[in-house]
Formats: structure tokens, sequence, C-alpha cells
């Protein structure tokens, strides 16, 4: 992503939309995995069968694609609704990038008869998208599941006949979105952040709201909602295209 200071600096609508393409790059990956995910699913079940963690495995050649080729993706994957498959009572298929570049699954412990279960459903990446029906972005938040890294997660409901069956993710390390969008918010007249739906900051360049704290004040959810600039004493807020972040200007 490539951007002039010099322009920018009296653009902020166009800072939103760098942020945009950023993140769809992402979301790209997150909706080939929805896809083919919903593919597989519909073929199980016109079979007149439960899917079983075994089927899944279809789904690993396009998530190691997706992985090798999209520079921001750091783990991608599906994650099944619990009780939708026949075998296990939870699943994710996710795979990641290991320390030297290595595509690697990730094994959690997922039994929920030991005391490490994760539950992953109250988790905004997994609970957004099928409360909503949308695509969400959640964090940053230290993702014990699967890095122990500081990171993003972006994620869209997968649905079989209206049936929603899990959510198709992908994780983004902070270090490597905020090396990509940090640029342009520093070029803007005033301080900036790129806030969530939730209010939560992804990144800032303004000393006041430091990435991962909570923004309080207007709903951002509107503002995503509504696709237009919301301009209110102090502040600008612009949608970054389709993406669910908010860029949030203070103006003198």
């Amino acid at each position: 992503m490539s951007t002039s200071p010099g322009l920018v600096a009296t653009a902020p609508a166009g800072v939103a939309r760098e942020v945009g393409r950023a993140l769809e790059a992402v979301f790209a990956a997150v909706a080939s995995t929805r896809d083919d995910t919903a593919a597989l699913l519909g073929a199980v079940a016109a079979a007149g069968r439960r899917p079983t963690s075994a089927d899944l495995a279809a789904l690993r050649p396009g998530l190691h694609l997706r992985l090798r080729r999209q520079e921001l993706v750091s783990g991608v994957g599906f994650v099944a609704a619990p009780g939708l498959l026949a075998d296990v009572p939870a699943w994710l298929e996710w795979w990641q990038c290991g320390p030297e570049g290595d595509v690697r699954p990730l094994l959690p412990d997922l039994d929920p008869q030991q005391s490490a279960y994760s539950d992953y459903t109250h988790w905004d990446w997994f609970a957004l998208p099928r409360d909503t029906g949308r695509r969400a972005v959640a964090g940053p938040y230290v993702d014990y599941l699967c890095s122990d890294e500081y990171s993003l997660t972006l994620s869209a409901p997968v649905e079989i006949a209206g049936r929603f069956v899990g959510v198709a993710a992908a994780d983004v390390y902070l270090r490597h979105f905020e090396a990509a969008v940090l640029p342009l918010l520093r070029a803007l007249p005033g301080p900036a952040r790129l806030v969530n739906a939730r209010g939560r900051v992804a990144a800032s360049a303004d000393p006041g709201h430091l990435a991962g704290s909570l923004t309080k004040g207007p709903d951002f959810a509107v503002t995503l909602e509504r696709g237009r600039e919301i301009r209110l004493p102090g502040v600008r807020l612009l949608p970054c295209g389709s993406v669910p972040l908010v860029l949030v200007m203070a103006e003198g």
C-alpha cells in the first residue's frame, strides 16, 4: 500500500479508503474460505448425512494457499458452530504460519470434559457474525487460543440454507496491521485512530487512545450502518469503505 503523505494530510476520506482496501484483501481470504466451506457442507448435506471433522480436511489446500498469498494473514480457517459435526462437540479447521514461515495446524483442546476447554462462542469474532449475520473485525486482543500474539480477527458467518453453521475467519497480527496503517494515520492533520463496531481501538496515532482500549462516546455501529461520514463537535467519523472499522479524527 503506497500513498503520498502530502495528499492524505488533507484527505481523511482517502485514508479511510486506503485502510478499507488493506483489510478487504484479508476479507477476500475470509470470503473464499466461507464459500469453500458452504459448498463442502452443502454437498455433505445433499448426501444425507451430518458432516464430520474429517470432511473439513478438504478445505486445507485452499487455506494453505491463502496463507501463502495474503501478506497480512497469519492464520485462516473455519470455526464450526458447536453441535454441527457428528464426531466432535466443537472444531477449528485452522491453519497458521509458524515462526519459520511454515504452515501448521492449530490443535486446541476443545473437549468440554477437560478443564482446558476453550469455549469460543462468546468471543466477538464468533458472536458478532452469528448474532448480526455480518462481517466483523474483532480485537486487538492477545490471541491465547492460536498464537499468543496481539491480533485482529476478521470473520464472516457461514450459512447453509439460511442456518448459521460457523464462521470463516482470518487473523492479522497487530504489528503487521500497524505497519500498514500507522503511516496513513500519522499523515492526517489531527490525532486519529481506527475503531471497530464495539468501539475498541484497532490502531492509533492518538496518544490519548491506545490500541486495544475502548473508546467511549458515539455509537460506531450506527456509523457503519449509515456508511457515511458523521461530524460531531471536535471529531469526524468516517467508515473505512465496507470494512467494519471507523476512522476517528479529532478536529481543532
